[in-house]
């Protein structure tokens, strides 16, 4: 029985998968090294042929590894490694604050654009957007699927395809009300968390509609830095009931 649940625990393959990273960040394995088989690896780390093979997938999604069909596994150049972000690797509250930290520096620049390009059909979509997330707001629904519209609305809007591309990739994962489930919300703190937030998408949606490209600027930083302040605080008590 233990077997079965060392199998299924995914911080093994996420212990794994560091290790191997490690190992070729501090040049254990270099360019064009081939990685120890898999039977090599599980006897190495003591985990299943499962966990191998999911750590092995995840580096090839990282682009730091590449398989070679009925040849092996080999550590690619860095020339050679392709940017990609792996929605389904943003497990944690500390992955959520870095995609937070990242979707700053690229969605707060989509808002000012947007602002100056929109047409009054996109502002339309974005108006339709955001009353959902009122709609939800007002029958104490946790709506991720009109939150993530509202955000691509702007990308449209801004009329550069690689906001909307990269908005896309990441999908809902990256809505951090997906998350916050876990804070166990429920009665007047869930209705209140949902009105401060629809608060600050109604304020984004003003600055778009009045073409105040500074406005929205300022009005979707303030959004998505009080985001990532709501998770600082949800990581800063985790921890500290870990330590308890």
């Amino acid at each position: 029985m233990a077997s079965s649940n060392r199998k299924r625990n995914p911080s093994l393959t996420q212990n794994l998968v560091s290790e191997i990273t490690g190992s070729i960040q501090s040049g254990g394995f270099v360019p064009g090294d081939k990685l120890p088989t898999e039977s090599v690896l599980m006897q190495q780390y003591g985990v299943s042929r499962t966990v191998v093979r999911e750590a092995i997938s995840k580096l090839q999604a990282s682009g730091m590894v590449e398989t070679r069909h009925g040849i092996g596994t080999f550590v690619l150049r860095t020339s050679e490694r392709k940017i990609t972000i792996d929605p389904a690797t943003i497990t944690t509250l500390e992955d959520v604050i870095a995609v937070l930290e990242l979707r700053i520096s690229l969605e707060v620049e989509a808002a000012a654009l947007a602002a100056e390009r929109r047409s009054e059909m996109q502002l339309k979509e974005l108006k339709t957007a955001l009353d959902n997330m009122l709609s939800g707001q007002n029958s104490d629904k946790d709506d991720v699927e009109s939150d993530f519209e509202f955000h691509q609305c702007i990308t449209r809007a801004a009329g550069n395809r690689y906001f909307t591309e990269i908005l896309e990739h990441l999908g809902k994962s990256i809505i951090p009300r997906t998350r916050l489930k876990c804070a166990n919300f429920s009665g007047d703190d869930l209705r209140n968390y949902l009105t401060r937030v629809n608060m600050e998408h109604e304020d984004i949606y003003l600055a778009i509609a009045r073409q105040d490209a500074a406005a929205a600027r300022a009005a979707m930083r303030m959004h998505l830095t009080n985001s990532k302040e709501r998770h600082r605080a949800l990581y800063a008590e985790a921890k500290e009931s870990l330590q308890e």
